[in-house]
């Protein structure tokens, strides 16, 4: 990977523009990944109060004799009382899997129970209704899809008056969508989209939070992005997700659950994010970013997490499309307010939801990925000690800190310059100790690009001439020397061949600081000075004072981090 004469590096831009293209390529295949996570689940809607009621009676297995005659009374019952009462024995029969199986195959029953379903009496098409929604619940695909015939009606009802009614249609749809591409299939042509589009402007927030269940199953089906989310972002769908999870006084934390990973599931599909930006999907998340923040401060966090993590994910995930400009434009984000809540959240799920850590982390690199802003900020707001203190997390927790100090670090030196010195240097040879493959090599990246982007001062034009030395050692010798050190050793850095005859002498301390008392006859003059000069920046002094070289060592056998290691063994000994 890397090359070049021996004891050179290659050029700091190319070396710089290796490490960010393979960062990028892992980051690249965890983004697939993250997508690639479903959140597949069925949701049992249950009367509170009727259960309650049942609570004495035990639901139990139900034969085929038995499901004929409740059958029967249920459609020729001489009392509508009688008729609804064969409906809830006949429904708490089906709470069990084997009364499941028995119902599907038997002849005629699924019609039957889709005849109850458009009887013009109430109560009976209720239970008819909550009867569909116990199957729908069932594990086993041919129980869904032995619902078809009743997806039609399902979907009209959602028009309907009764939120009660229209939350039992949208949760047993959401279950039946995701069981089975033969029920997607039937409800596309059916108009599901349009039908869900227009429950959105629903004021029931039972209806909405129903409604965001039965989008998500739908948006996460295999067919989506070809066949679901166009059509989707054709309604008016997204401008009204993104009007539920505007932070305020309206914002309802269950809907706003479920409408977040319908956004989510949206993004992940990468079909038109452009779309969702331009409605000011970036600010409106930001602004939840902002108001979940403050909730935490103001120990309102019950439920959060349920929250943070679809919302989290969005806003990484819209960051990373071309169309985003971070840090200008009304759509964009506000560097230190968002950076600043994302830090009171890290903290929160440190102490109460540590597996969501990955996630805050994930969005604090693409913030810094691509923008000098958000690290500015960073640094301006002395968060990098606080981000050290993730490390010891976890091994993806770590991987994903040391990529935002890398992010960090590869804005040049002046960033470099704020990173070190610090607590960096004994938390990075903790990390080299370790076992943890990844994070080793992360961590030989962020030293690499310590050791290029050092602070220097460079010769150029007009340059005063050095002159000889009264006195090699003067009184001012930490301040003034120094300086005149780092300069002659970035000149020197700077040439394609040494201008100027080198030998080492003897170690010397003055001041507490320990140097190379080097001989250098002068290129310009062909004077001969004393001029004494670090030979090695400071981050690759301390490097070595803290034997650095002994750890990498251990990582040298290892054919992941080969390359690494010795690029970085080149850089510290000057080969």
């Amino acid at each position: 990977m890397w090359s070049g004469r021996q004891g050179r590096l290659r050029p700091v831009g190319c070396v710089v523009e290796e490490l960010r293209c393979r960062r990028r390529e892992r980051e690249a295949a965890l983004r697939k990944a993250r997508r690639e996570q479903q959140l597949v689940s069925k949701r049992l809607l249950r009367d509170d109060v009727l259960e309650e009621v049942e609570g004495g009676c035990v639901a139990k297995i139900l034969g085929e004799a038995e499901i004929q005659q409740f059958l029967r009374l249920a459609q020729r019952g001489t009392e509508e009382k009688e008729r609804e009462r064969a409906l809830v024995s006949l429904r708490r029969g089906l709470q069990h899997p084997e009364t499941q199986q028995t119902f599907i195959w038997l002849e005629g029953s699924i019609r039957t129970l889709v005849g109850l379903l458009t009887s013009s009496q109430a109560l009976l098409q209720l239970e008819a209704a909550r009867c569909l929604h116990e199957l729908s619940h069932s594990e086993q695909s041919a129980v869904a899809e032995a619902c078809l015939p009743a997806t039609s009606y399902l979907l009209t009802y959602l028009s309907g008056h009764s939120s009660d009614f229209i939350e039992l249609c949208l949760y047993t749809l959401g279950n039946l969508i995701v069981e089975s591409e033969a029920v997607r299939r039937q409800l596309l042509p059916q108009g599901i989209v349009p039908a869900l589009a227009a429950c959105i402007q629903s004021p029931h927030l039972t209806v909405l939070e129903a409604l965001g269940y039965a989008l998500s199953q739908l948006l996460q089906a295999k067919e989506a992005p070809e066949m679901i989310i166009p059509s989707v972002l054709g309604s008016i769908l997204p401008q009204h997700i993104l009007r539920l999870l505007q932070p305020g006084p309206k914002l309802n934390l269950g809907v706003a659950v479920e409408f977040a990973w319908c956004l989510h599931y949206i993004i992940c599909s990468q079909v038109n994010n452009a779309l969702l930006i331009y409605h000011g999907g970036l600010s409106t998340l930001g602004l939840l970013l902002l108001d979940m923040a403050a909730a935490v401060q103001r120990t309102e966090d019950a439920g959060l997490e349920l929250l943070a993590c679809p919302v989290l994910r969005c806003l990484s995930n819209l960051l990373t499309e071309a169309a985003v400009e971070v840090g200008g434009g009304p759509n964009q984000l506000d560097d230190e307010r968002v950076v600043a809540a994302l830090f009171i959240l890290l903290q929160f799920f440190l102490q109460k939801q540590p597996s969501l850590l990955p996630e805050g982390l994930w969005l604090l690199n693409n913030l810094t990925a691509n923008s000098s802003s958000f690290c500015t900020s960073l640094l301006s707001m002395d968060l990098i000690e606080p981000l050290l203190q993730l490390l010891p997390v976890s091994n993806v927790v770590s991987v994903l800190v040391l990529t935002v100090l890398c992010n960090v670090a590869e804005k040049g030196p002046a960033y470099c310059q704020h990173l070190w010195p610090g607590p960096l240097l004994p938390c990075l040879m903790g990390m080299l100790a370790s076992s943890d493959t990844e994070g080793v090599g992360q961590s030989l990246e962020l030293l690499q690009l310590l050791f290029l982007y050092r602070p220097e001062v460079s010769f150029g034009p007009g340059t005063p001439v050095l002159r000889p030395l009264v006195s090699p050692w003067p009184l001012s010798f930490p301040s003034y020397l120094q300086s005149l050190l780092w300069a002659w050793q970035a000149y020197v850095d700077s040439r394609s061949e040494i201008p100027a005859s080198c030998w080492e002498g003897t170690l010397l301390n003055r001041g507490g600081l320990t140097c190379k008392a080097v001989g250098i006859k002068c290129w310009v003059t062909g004077t001969q000075v004393l001029s004494p000069f670090l030979s090695c920046p400071q981050a690759v002094e301390a490097f070595l004072q803290q034997s650095g070289l002994q750890v990498l060592e251990k990582h040298q056998e290892e054919a992941q981090l080969q390359d690494r290691v010795h690029a970085l063994q080149k850089t510290a000994l000057h080969r």
